[in-house]
Protein backbone atom coordinates (compact mmCIF):
# COMPACT_ATOMS: atom_id res chain seq x y z
CA UNK A 1 0.00 0.00 0.00
CA UNK A 2 1.40 3.66 -0.64
CA UNK A 3 -0.03 6.40 1.02
CA UNK A 4 0.21 9.90 -0.92
CA UNK A 5 0.99 12.98 0.23
CA UNK A 6 1.35 16.46 -1.42
CA UNK A 7 4.00 19.01 -0.42
CA UNK A 8 4.75 22.94 -0.89
CA UNK A 9 8.96 22.01 -1.29
CA UNK A 10 10.18 18.69 -2.87
CA UNK A 11 13.50 18.66 -2.00
CA UNK A 12 12.31 19.60 1.37
CA UNK A 13 9.56 16.65 2.13
CA UNK A 14 12.49 14.39 0.37
CA UNK A 15 14.96 15.28 3.39
CA UNK A 16 12.35 15.16 5.82
CA UNK A 17 11.40 11.29 4.98
CA UNK A 18 14.85 10.33 4.60
CA UNK A 19 16.29 12.46 7.06
CA UNK A 20 13.82 13.22 9.85
CA UNK A 21 11.91 9.15 9.59
CA UNK A 22 14.16 7.14 7.91
CA UNK A 23 12.54 6.51 4.92
CA UNK A 24 14.48 5.12 1.51
CA UNK A 25 14.18 6.94 -1.48
CA UNK A 26 13.56 4.50 -4.44
CA UNK A 27 12.42 6.71 -7.31
CA UNK A 28 12.51 10.22 -7.90
CA UNK A 29 11.46 11.97 -11.15
CA UNK A 30 12.95 15.62 -10.94
CA UNK A 31 10.76 16.45 -14.34
CA UNK A 32 7.64 15.41 -13.27
CA UNK A 33 8.21 16.12 -9.23
CA UNK A 34 7.40 13.25 -7.56
CA UNK A 35 9.61 10.83 -5.07
CA UNK A 36 8.37 7.39 -3.92
CA UNK A 37 10.17 6.41 -0.50
CA UNK A 38 9.84 3.13 1.78
CA UNK A 39 10.56 2.12 5.26
CA UNK A 40 9.72 -0.96 6.18
CA UNK A 41 6.34 -2.38 4.67
CA UNK A 42 5.10 1.63 4.46
CA UNK A 43 5.85 3.19 1.04
CA UNK A 44 4.62 6.52 0.64
CA UNK A 45 4.98 9.23 -2.79
CA UNK A 46 5.77 12.45 -2.37
CA UNK A 47 4.29 14.84 -5.12
CA UNK A 48 4.38 18.67 -5.24
CA UNK A 49 1.43 20.26 -4.99
CA UNK A 50 -1.03 21.90 -2.12
CA UNK A 51 -1.56 19.97 0.96
CA UNK A 52 -4.15 17.89 1.41
CA UNK A 53 -6.30 17.74 4.94
CA UNK A 54 -8.25 15.06 4.30
CA UNK A 55 -5.41 12.78 2.50
CA UNK A 56 -4.22 9.46 3.75
CA UNK A 57 -1.75 8.24 7.08
CA UNK A 58 1.32 6.85 7.17
CA UNK A 59 1.68 4.13 9.39
CA UNK A 60 5.53 3.17 10.39
CA UNK A 61 6.42 0.95 12.78
CA UNK A 62 9.46 1.40 15.50
CA UNK A 63 10.78 -0.20 17.76
CA UNK A 64 10.45 2.55 20.38
CA UNK A 65 7.90 5.28 20.14
CA UNK A 66 9.26 7.15 23.15
CA UNK A 67 12.95 7.63 22.44
CA UNK A 68 11.81 8.38 18.63
CA UNK A 69 9.17 10.78 20.34
CA UNK A 70 11.85 12.49 22.15
CA UNK A 71 14.48 12.61 19.60
CA UNK A 72 12.36 14.57 16.71
CA UNK A 73 11.53 16.92 19.27
CA UNK A 74 15.02 17.25 19.72
CA UNK A 75 15.13 17.46 15.97
CA UNK A 76 12.53 20.41 16.17
CA UNK A 77 9.72 18.46 14.55
CA UNK A 78 6.31 18.67 15.62
CA UNK A 79 5.07 15.63 17.18
CA UNK A 80 1.86 15.00 19.37
CA UNK A 81 1.59 13.31 22.52
CA UNK A 82 2.53 9.36 22.89
CA UNK A 83 -0.75 6.99 23.26
CA UNK A 84 -0.95 3.52 24.34
CA UNK A 85 -3.90 1.26 23.62
CA UNK A 86 -4.47 -1.58 26.46
CA UNK A 87 -0.83 -2.04 26.99
CA UNK A 88 -0.40 -3.30 23.47
CA UNK A 89 0.44 -0.58 21.18
CA UNK A 90 2.15 2.71 21.51
CA UNK A 91 1.07 5.36 19.31
CA UNK A 92 2.42 8.46 18.14
CA UNK A 93 1.40 11.57 15.81
CA UNK A 94 4.09 13.15 13.55
CA UNK A 95 3.44 15.84 11.29
CA UNK A 96 6.08 17.16 8.06
CA UNK A 97 6.65 20.45 7.70
CA UNK A 98 3.57 20.94 5.41
CA UNK A 99 1.28 19.35 8.03
CA UNK A 100 0.89 15.95 6.48
CA UNK A 101 0.61 13.48 9.35
CA UNK A 102 2.07 10.36 9.87
CA UNK A 103 1.93 8.09 12.65
CA UNK A 104 4.83 5.96 14.33
CA UNK A 105 3.88 2.99 16.22
CA UNK A 106 5.48 0.08 18.51
CA UNK A 107 3.82 -3.19 19.38
CA UNK A 108 4.41 -3.83 23.25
Amino acid sequence: MIVWYHVRDLDAGRAFYRDKLGFTEMFYDADSRWSKLERGAMEIGLSEGEPQEDGGVAHVDVPDVKAAAERLRKDGVEVGVVFELHGEMRLLDVFDPDGNRVQLAQEL
